[in-house]
């Protein structure tokens, strides 16, 4: 454990934090936690993780642009909270399975990177749940639980065990932000009845 670790799961805390009040600073603390995670995950092999943080740094920029301006209906007016329904995520699950399989092949037999095929899950996963949340899909917190929980075992195994810890929080936060979503979600729906 790093200072730099230290300081990277403090913005992170900050920005799931922020981001399940939907507030727009929840985007710079992904950024600059995001910053601090490439370089930490790419000195320790997990280069997948690296890869999937220097993502995050455009989608931080991405999000707070798209939270700010991405209501095109209502210009003065931010996004709001929707829905892909079931059998579009089960959809996209099953696309993001298949992308995950060959990347993790890929990963395994032609790079030096440690748990190839999990990284690639996790990755792959994160890639797509990061943008339903810029888009704010209700259903992106159902996957960062399954995300964060696997990627709890991975963070362990390297022992970066404060991210671990952070993980662990992610999870039970994505749980929160699922509830208070689906609680607004709902009284939109009221709302536009």
């Amino acid at each position: 454990m790093t200072s730099w670790e230290m300081l990277a799961v403090f913005l992170s805390v900050s920005y799931i934090l922020l981001a399940i009040k939907q507030n727009l600073w929840s985007w710079v603390a992904a950024f600059f936690s995001t910053l601090i995670y490439s370089i930490l995950f790419f000195d320790a092999s997990l280069l997948m993780d690296s890869a999937l943080n220097i993502f995050y740094l455009v989608m931080a920029v991405y999000g707070w642009y798209s939270w700010k301006y991405g209501n095109i209906k209502a210009q003065n007016e931010q996004l709001k909270i929707t829905t892909y329904g079931i059998t579009n995520n089960f959809k996209i699950i099953g696309i993001l399975i298949l992308i995950s399989i060959v990347l993790g092949y890929i990963m395994a037999n032609y790079t030096s990177a440690d748990f190839a095929y999990l990284d690639t899950f996790t990755t792959v996963f994160a890639v797509f749940a990061t943008y339903m949340l810029a888009k704010k899909v209700l259903e992106n917190w159902i996957y960062w639980v399954v995300i964060d929980t696997v990627s709890i075992y991975i963070y362990i195994q390297k022992g970066f065990y404060l991210t671990a810890v952070l993980f662990a929080i992610y999870t039970v936060l994505a749980c929160v932000a699922y509830i208070q979503w689906k609680k607004e979600y709902k009284n939109l729906e009221l709302k536009s009845a």
